[in-house]
């Protein structure tokens, strides 16, 4: 079954699969396709009842997805967007204004993994050593992670930082090393670590909220 359903002024898609569920869920496509997994038994006018009552996650999901979207299709570096440009006479890469000249993408690939380390270790230092509390500083790992921004493992004692933190703005970066080195001190997300991540880094919340966006 088939449905269009309008949002913002814009309509979209929306695919309904029924199967022997009891519960109802909403998914966004990467073609921004609103995909509801439903019961046998729900009609028509419940599914339209469903997606009225949840506009507003709607949007939310929505907003997420073609941020991710527009993520995929753009060039990223510490929170801004450049577009590519390749230059086959050029020996190196070069910046200017909102454009990023290379000479092949090979090139630019192995330029961007380059600048993930240097940065990565230079706003990891950086951080550690602003760190008033007593700590043993553990071992950095960078990764490409799928569904968090860093983990630290106690066992290991190591703190990994997800690569993809490259495409954001220092202050996120940051925002994480100072979250992952406060577990060591709190291994919860309790007041008091929360309190600890305030102390180096008091604009957590609103970074929260854009990491997640």
């Amino acid at each position: 079954m088939k449905l269009k359903f309008e949002i913002d002024n814009q309509v979209y898609d929306v695919i309904i699969e029924k199967k022997k569920n009891k519960n109802s869920y909403i998914r966004i496509k990467e073609d921004l396709t609103i995909y509801i997994t439903t019961s046998l038994w729900s009609t028509k006018k419940d599914i339209e009842r469903m997606l009225n009552q949840n506009v507003d996650a709607l949007r939310k999901m929505l907003k997420k997805k073609k941020t991710q979207l527009e993520k995929q299709e753009s060039f990223f570096y510490l929170g801004k967007s450049y577009d590519i440009i390749e230059v086959s006479i050029m020996d190196k890469i070069e910046i200017e204004d909102n454009k990023i000249y290379t000479p092949s993408l090979k090139e630019l690939e192995k330029w961007y993994q380059q600048q993930i380390k240097r940065v990565f270790e230079e706003h990891y230092k950086i951080q550690c050593d602003l760190f008033d509390e007593d700590i043993t500083i553990p071992k950095l790992k960078i990764r490409s992670m799928k569904t968090r921004w860093g983990v630290y493992n106690r066992k290991a004692h190591s703190i990994t930082l997800n690569s993809h933190l490259i495409e954001y703005s220092s202050e996120k970066l940051d925002y994480v090393i100072v979250h992952e080195l406060s577990h060591i001190i709190h291994f919860d997300h309790s007041k008091d670590f929360w309190n600890l991540v305030s102390k180096y880094c008091p604009r957590y919340k609103q970074i929260r909220k854009e990491l997640k966006e």
